[in-house]
């Protein structure tokens, strides 16, 4: 017996026609006609009467047409809701993450929201190369989510205004350096910018979220940096500020331990730190029931900014 044998019955009761239910079914009529044959030898009793045109359920048929009916639903709504609890299990719920985020905030965060692992699968988008990319993921819907720094001088963050935001956190990125001999900066900053020696400067280059902060930085207070090494990842400028090439701005996060045993200081006063927002951005519509259930516990915990 097969689920077909009972939607042909369903098919060929409702249109009085071998015909026009083989159309509708896609079938062949031949192949219609052996399926209900087959389904009549199963219940042992015939369900139509072929003699007639157009054909007419026999008495049999009309007490099966009920009970089919309802079988043919009860068994389609079963398999619709077993696939969608299937596929709710194995949802997969996307992020997009800056790279130092991904290292240094995001491993922690996800697991206070998510400890037990009940909102599917968790899958960071391939790291992008440029902030601008990491913006595209959630502008072309490719990610559920985006967590990024924000500040209000990188002038791309206008293009994520649309999508509604949760705000984790603040992040500082320092100016830093290592110490000489004596525990003071290789490469000091003076408070407002003015020396006559130029500083290796060891830069994002253009396209990172902490180049355009940088530039906006440098704009109202000009320092005479020399640019000796350039790396869009924090990491890779962190390990050549050890290293004693240049000055460099590091996020807090990333440094904290570099900070504490001395191999990294400050290179100048606190008004050189750039302070950032970290945020998580969402698409205008949820996806998945999985990524409104993450964006809804974590509201419960931060700070929601509501977008008309």
């Amino acid at each position: 017996m097969e689920l077909k044998w009972f939607e042909d019955f369903l098919s060929v009761s409702q249109c009085y026609s071998f015909t026009r239910a083989a159309s509708e079914r896609n079938i062949t009529q031949s192949a219609l006609s052996r399926r209900i044959k087959q389904l009549e030898e199963w219940l042992g009793v015939p369900l139509f009467d072929r003699k007639t045109y157009p054909i007419r359920l026999t008495p049999e048929g009309q007490d099966f047409l009920h009970t089919a009916a309802d079988l043919v639903f009860s068994m389609t709504q079963l398999r619709s809701d077993l696939r969608e609890r299937h596929a709710q299990k194995h949802a997969i719920v996307h992020f997009a993450a800056l790279n130092t985020l991904s290292l240094t905030f995001f491993p922690d965060w996800i697991n206070q929201i998510d400890p037990s692992h009940q909102y599917g699968y968790i899958r960071l988008c391939d790291q992008q190369p440029s902030f601008s990319g990491n913006i595209s993921l959630l502008l072309d819907g490719e990610t559920d989510f985006l967590l990024t720094y924000a500040h209000d001088s990188v002038p791309l963050m206008k293009q994520l205004e649309r999508f509604p935001y949760i705000e984790l956190g603040k992040e500082n990125a320092l100016a830093v350096c290592a110490p000489d001999d004596d525990g003071k900066p290789l490469f000091p900053l003076s408070p407002f910018g003015g020396t006559r020696v130029q500083l290796p400067y060891l830069s994002y280059g253009n396209r990172s979220f902490f180049a355009h902060a940088l530039s906006a930085l440098f704009a109202s207070r000009p320092l005479p940096l020399k640019p000796v090494y350039e790396n869009p990842m924090c990491s890779g400028l962190k390990a050549m500020t050890i290293s004693g090439c240049g000055v460099s701005w590091l996020p807090t996060s990333l440094i904290c331990e570099e900070l504490a045993n001395g191999s990294l200081i400050r290179a100048g006063e606190r008004s050189w730190d750039i302070q950032a927002s970290i945020r998580l951005y969402r698409l205008e519509k949820f996806r998945t029931p999985q990524a409104e259930r993450l964006w809804n516990k974590a509201s419960l915990l931060h700070q929601t900014r509501a977008v008309a």
